[in-house]
């Protein structure tokens, strides 16, 4: 096709980046190998006002910067409308001066602001949905820690409820808060209905989007996985340390941290854990892994290699994620990468692992402390779900396959655009 001037508009981008951030960068990889010219516009809030250019891999990347102070509600408006009226006056006269060809917004703080300026200058837009910032204030549908069912709607009702575990010292005071909450939300999801398209990363983001945002209606919707380059990912022939569990992920309720030392204990499983990651839970997970007697390295956040290099080196994948994951990087990249995995069902987890076929996935804790123990006492179990892990997520999630559906795409959108005008 005729090569396009693409414009990724971004929350999160390398060196300093989560999965969201190195699946966009594996997209413009791609884009960039299929012959189009690609330029990154980095959302930053913290530190001073500032456009910053910099790059990254050769890729010009802008860093849009945003003073954003530490403070509670303020901290909210300012990442959220203050920045999307800024971000987006910057992105019109950008694109008054550097035409693009299509704009692609890649998570919460920059699809409205993308959106507001791809119809200002007449460029068709289309949006990633990641997770689900569009029909949960805090994109993650958990009412409390100790909720058992997930939120089943953004209501004035399911507010009253969520707001109090998060709120501290503020309590049911917060409750003033739902007024914004909810026009907050209305405007993400408005916006989001004008793009021109709307990509979930996932079956479950997407029938979640039919279902909870109405407005969605007539928006093209298509489901088009994280891309991830497999060439960096060759599987290790053999563990290369003594057995050993690992976990990567956020130290967080959404996680399900809170069922893995139990899960293990249950499972009967006395090799050491490996943890990658931190957040709120590790205090208190490292004080219960001591009363527990358990052996745990915890390694706090490491770079991408090393991560890759521990899922080399592991014997198995405990995933206990309790909120609904969107599609995890994680699991695609140890899929990738052979090593076997017991899982939570939760979110778009099944586009990845498909139970006993190419992993184990567990309804429960209870499930999932069984599905351990299994997984950890069968070798042959271990070689066979890691080998068939292998090759589906070679098949479903390699980037130069990802990234030909949405070069589909953007073709397809530009020339509905053309026949509009």
């Amino acid at each position: 096709m005729t090569p396009l001037r693409v414009l990724l508009v971004t929350d999160s981008f390398p060196p300093e980046a989560g999965g969201s951030g190195w699946s966009t960068f594996a997209l413009a990889r791609q884009l960039r190998a299929r012959g189009h010219s690609v330029a990154v516009v980095q959302a930053k809030p913290g530190g001073e006002d500032d456009v910053r250019e910099t790059a990254y891999d050769d890729l010009p990347v802008t860093q849009f910067c945003r003073r954003v102070p530490n403070v509670p509600v303020v901290r909210n408006v300012l990442k959220n409308e203050r920045l999307w009226s800024a971000l987006s006056r910057y992105l019109t006269a950008r694109l008054a001066s550097a035409p693009a060809d299509i704009v692609h917004a890649q998570h919460v703080m920059t699809t409205v602001p993308a959106v507001r300026a791809g119809r200002r200058a007449g460029v068709p837009v289309v949006a990633t949905v990641r997770d689900y910032w569009p029909v949960c204030y805090w994109s993650d549908l958990i009412v409390s820690p100790s909720a058992t069912a997930l939120c089943p709607a953004c209501s004035v009702s399911g507010m009253r409820a969520c707001i109090p575990p998060r709120a501290g010292a503020l309590g049911k005071g917060a409750w003033s808060l739902i007024p914004y909450m909810r026009r907050n939300l209305a405007t993400k999801r408005r916006e989001l209905a004008h793009a021109d398209a709307v990509i979930a990363v996932s079956t479950t983001i997407a029938r979640d989007l039919r279902r909870r945002a109405p407005e969605l209606g007539n928006t093209r919707l298509e489901t088009i996985p994280n891309p991830v380059d497999m060439s960096e990912l060759e599987p290790a022939v053999a563990a290369s340390a003594a057995p050993h569990v690992l976990y990567a992920g956020k130290l967080a309720v959404n996680k399900g941290v809170q069922f893995l030392l139990p899960a293990l204990d249950a499972a009967g499983i006395r090799w050491p854990l490996v943890v990658i990651g931190d957040g709120p839970l590790r205090a208190s997970l490292e004080h219960e892994a001591r009363q527990r007697g358990r052996t745990v390295q915890w390694l706090g956040w490491r770079d991408r290699t090393e991560v890759l290099a521990a899922m080399r080196a592991a014997t198995l994948l405990a995933f206990p994620s309790y909120g609904p994951e969107s599609l995890s990087r994680v699991l695609i990249e140890a899929s990738a990468l052979g090593l076997p995995i017991s899982a939570m069902d939760t979110g778009g987890t099944g586009d990845v692992i498909q139970h006993e076929k190419t992993g184990l996935l567990s309804a429960t804790p209870d499930d999932f402390a069984r599905d351990l123990k299994r997984l950890a006492g069968d070798a042959t179990l271990r070689a066979r779900l890691g080998a068939a892990g292998a090759a589906h997520a070679r098949a479903h999630f390699e980037a130069s396959l990802v990234g030909e559906r949405v070069e589909a795409l953007y073709a397809s959108v530009i020339a509905a655009r053309s026949r509009d005008r």
